[in-house]
């Protein structure tokens, strides 16, 4: 039947050029940006997940730069312990010189002076954005510092973060406020020869005329000097000497875990970019295909409404 009232094949042709028509417009903005799932109206799933890893990942980003600053406070105060130990070797080097018969021990001393303020100035030069761990001026004792290491998520959804940690009481080397807290400043408890027998002593290396003063004996030389006493000195270096590199073994192994950290999760944020775009990056390939596809189903969609539409005016020809 032939109706003037309802045009069922013009119904019909624009119901699928609409069908058409909303199908483009979804395949256009995939292709503008590059996104399968851009909202959670295309797949609630999947645009949560994205949401979620995304904000995980802008996390591990600051974790990154967290283990960038702690990896520049650790290599500061490695280095600066790295050349303690070698001036701390050469005053150990220069004392056993000292014990030679007929050495001018005044002389060696001087030595010594200019290394002990060499050592001082290691320790108060290895400071990195206002912070030292060889170097302590406060009345606190030194404490652990942190360094933020890794963001995670459990698989219950719940979040936390992992640091690293070193105690500054291993490293500090000079503390002007209690002379027990620094490694080159404490009195080192020894056993020296005396005559035919042994006796007990104490020495420091640096008085740094803390408010709490280490007990014992500066080493320093003297004409007088007998050669118990000197060694005892040596003795009591090198117990310094081994305080300083175990302390200089932890914090060169925790430099190293830094930098493997670093490595870590910069490698973790480019898997989870892949996963999610993975679950939401759009196939150009296929969107291209489909768009031109969609085009060409438009330009039928349009002919067979306006074919629809010229069979009803057909029906005038009737009348004349």
């Amino acid at each position: 039947m032939t109706s003037i009232l309802t045009n069922t094949a013009a119904m019909a042709a624009l119901q699928t050029l609409r069908s058409i028509d909303a199908s483009m417009e979804r395949t256009q903005q995939r292709v503008s940006s590059g996104y399968r799932v851009d909202t959670a109206a295309d797949n609630a799933a999947y645009w949560s997940i994205a949401t979620t890893m995304r904000s995980d990942n802008a996390a591990l980003s600051t974790v990154q730069d967290a283990l960038g600053l702690g990896a520049a406070k650790t290599d500061t105060a490695y280095t600066g312990l790295e050349a303690a130990v070698e001036v701390v070797t050469e005053i150990k080097a220069k004392l056993v010189a000292a014990r030679e018969p007929g050495v001018d021990k005044s002389k060696i001393n001087k030595e010594l002076s200019e290394l002990k303020n060499q050592l001082s100035s290691i320790a108060e030069s290895a400071s990195f954005s206002g912070e030292n761990w060889l170097y302590n001026t406060s009345t606190a004792a030194p404490t652990t510092k942190e360094i933020v290491a890794s963001f995670n998520r459990a698989t219950d959804g719940s979040v936390s973060v992992t640091t690293l940690a070193f105690d500054t009481r291993d490293s500090v080397l000079v503390d002007t406020k209690n002379a027990n807290n620094a490694v080159l400043n404490k009195g080192y408890a020894v056993t020296q020869p005396s005559g035919t027998t042994t006796t007990t002593a104490s020495y420091f290396l640096i008085n740094s005329s803390s408010t709490t003063a280490a007990t014992g004996t500066e080493i320093k030389l003297t004409t007088s000097m007998s050669e118990d006493t000197l060694d005892g000195m040596i003795s009591a270096i090198d117990l310094m000497l081994q305080q300083l590199t175990n302390s200089a073994s932890t914090l060169g192994a925790i430099t190293s875990r830094i930098r493997m950290q670093d490595e870590f999760v910069s490698t973790l944020m480019d898997v989870i970019d892949k996963g999610v775009g993975r679950l939401v990056d759009a196939n150009m390939n296929e969107e291209s295909t489909r768009l031109k596809a969609l085009q060409t189903q438009q330009q039928l969609g349009i002919q067979a409404l306006s074919i629809a539409n010229t069979n009803a005016e057909n029906i005038l020809t009737l009348f004349k």
